[in-house]
């Protein structure tokens, strides 16, 4: 069994409240889910208006097959989500 986990820090440029950051990524978070079947939740940067730190979980047999998933997930977002900046991403295997 391998578990992966990914961190993604997101910038979103013109936020001016934390209502409007939640508006944004909840619906991201809650097609991440959806789309690749994978667990996925704010985790950092909670308190900051135009940053966002969002993790993602998945579980499989195979390696390669998590990581595609999760760099899947992080190119999905900077295709299809372009009102949100992907600044920074790490990919962690266990």
């Amino acid at each position: 069994m391998v578990v992966g986990i990914c961190r993604i820090e997101l910038h979103l440029p013109g936020n001016g409240s934390l209502k409007g950051k939640r508006s944004r990524l909840k619906p991201l978070l809650n097609r991440l889910r959806r789309e690749f079947n994978l667990s996925a939740a704010e985790v950092g940067h909670n308190d900051a208006w135009q940053s966002a730190v969002i993790g993602l979980a998945t579980v499989a047999n195979d390696p390669g097959r998590t990581h595609t998933v999760l760099e899947r997930a992080v190119h999905w977002i900077e295709t299809n989500r372009p009102d949100l900046q992907v600044v920074d991403w790490e990919i962690e295997l266990l």
